[in-house]
């Protein structure tokens, strides 16, 4: 380590005891901000390790209320603190090294800076109009630049194949940390909910993560060579459906199912073997399936209001009128700012991705987040379709099937803003946009352009 990047670690260390005089009387914000000392100086040490802690605290990190609006708390989880400060310390290294002009352009690159413009200036007109508040606002936005943070300083530290394997294999690993967390609430909590979740939790968000770990696991065991990877990728699998199951969520059922007629679909491995268990899962399941999760689906149709698309009489039950009762709600606003919307938190709480995006940035902001999905779609088919080796396209089918079902999932939650499914799938979605650039030497390193 040269003088320059010596001179900021002391910077770092001095500041963090000046801080350390004001919020001794908070043992939690002592140890977050010990935390992000530590990390900070990982970062410039071995930016590697930092992401891997990262990926780890993903789904294992507490939330600290720093704030109260109307109707809902502010609040951070510990990672959200540690990523600003990996980000912005390994941007300092990069400064340090004079390697800022290396940051690496993805055909992603475009439509994520026109989504979040989009969201910064429908946020701004919202807060002079009085739509929105400035705080609750600024949080959420910061949110959704966190997630594209995270995409970018993956994409600009991937350099080898085997540091891919280091990556994908912490995030499995964590995945079945969940799965264990998760397995002991069965029978002793209704629901089952990821660490952290407080007394209520959050299971749809627990059943939409598991819909994409389950994704990439099936896509590992389809197509890797490797017997180890093929057997712990399709034990997890199946570790990942009880607790999937005990979620009760029914938008993640959904997903699920999108999920595994995609990777049908789209496999050129093992498609008949995938069959056979749909099949088989089609004559056994109402009898094997437990009668919690039987009652959870048929309760779906319980009269609590009656609708009628296309001339037909659907009943529903509370909760599933009570989502599309919110949203045309939000359609019914959004007539009277159909542009740029209300801004971001500008609009009620509503259980669906899709009109939220309206409601909130207008029918700019649709058009550019439905570019995004479209290219994140094209870049995986691509990195599907162009990869040499089975690893890779198990990878990327993986990535493929699990967005599918997150795009399902979308109607029945706010998926992409949900942080404990977005920083994995953007976590994932920068290594597959990099597989196919990936040309390997035989010391394992990328190749120039």
């Amino acid at each position: 380590m040269d003088k320059k990047a010596t001179l900021i670690v002391i910077v770092i260390l001095l500041m963090g005891l000046m801080m350390g005089r004001y919020i001794t009387q908070s043992p939690q914000l002592s140890l977050l901000l010990t935390a992000a000392i530590i990390i900070g100086l990982i970062t410039f040490v071995r930016t590697d390790v930092a992401l891997i802690v990262l990926i780890l605290s993903m789904l294992f990190s507490p939330e600290l209320k720093i704030a109260e609006v109307p109707k809902r708390a502010v609040v951070v989880r510990i990672d959200d603190i540690l990523l600003f400060v990996v980000f912005f310390t390994w941007l300092a290294k990069m400064a340090i090294n004079k390697q800022l002009g290396l940051l690496r352009h993805t055909s992603l690159n475009r439509p994520i800076v026109v989504y979040i413009l989009v969201c910064v200036v429908s946020t701004t007109i919202g807060i002079i109009i009085g739509h929105v508040s400035l705080l609750k606002s600024s949080f959420y936005i910061l949110k959704y630049v966190e997630y594209f943070m995270l995409f970018f300083m993956m994409t600009n530290n991937i350099r080898s194949k085997k540091q891919i394997k280091i990556f994908i294999a912490v995030f499995l690993i964590t995945c079945a940390l969940v799965c264990v967390y998760a397995s002991t609430q069965i029978g002793i909590r209704y629901r089952t909910t990821a660490p952290f979740e407080g007394a209520e939790g959050e299971p749809n968000t627990l059943g939409g993560y598991l819909v994409l770990v389950f994704a990439v696991s099936l896509g590992f065991f389809l197509y890797s060579l490797n017997p180890m990877w093929r057997l712990s990728s399709g034990l997890l699998a199946c570790f990942i459906i009880p607790p999937f199951l005990f979620s009760l969520s029914r938008g993640s059922y959904l997903a699920f199912i999108a999920t595994y007629l995609t990777l049908i679909i789209l496999t050129r491995k093992k498609k008949a073997l995938l069959i056979i268990i749909l099949v088989a899962a089609i004559f056994l399941l109402p009898a094997l399936l437990p009668g919690r999760v039987i009652g959870r689906i048929t309760e779906t149709f319980i009269p609590g209001r009656v609708y009628e698309p296309l001339g037909e009489r659907v009943a529903l039950d509370e909760a599933a009128s009570a989502r599309i009762e919110a949203w045309k709600t939000v359609l019914e606003r959004w007539k009277d700012r159909p542009a740029l919307g209300y801004g971001v938190t500008g609009v009620a709480l509503v259980d669906t991705q899709y009109t939220r995006v309206l409601g909130e940035t207008g029918i700019i902001g649709m058009f550019a987040f439905v570019w995004l999905i479209l290219s994140i779609f094209r870049i995986g088919l691509q990195a599907f379709k162009t990869v040499e080796d089975d690893w890779s396209r198990g990878l990327s089918l993986g990535f493929l099937a699990g967005f599918v079902g997150l795009l399902i999932h979308g109607f029945s939650a706010s998926t992409f803003v949900i942080v404990r499914i977005m920083e994995p799938f953007w976590f994932l979605a920068a290594i597959i946009v990099i597989l196919p650039e990936l040309g390997i030497s035989p010391q394992g390193k990328i190749q120039p352009e």
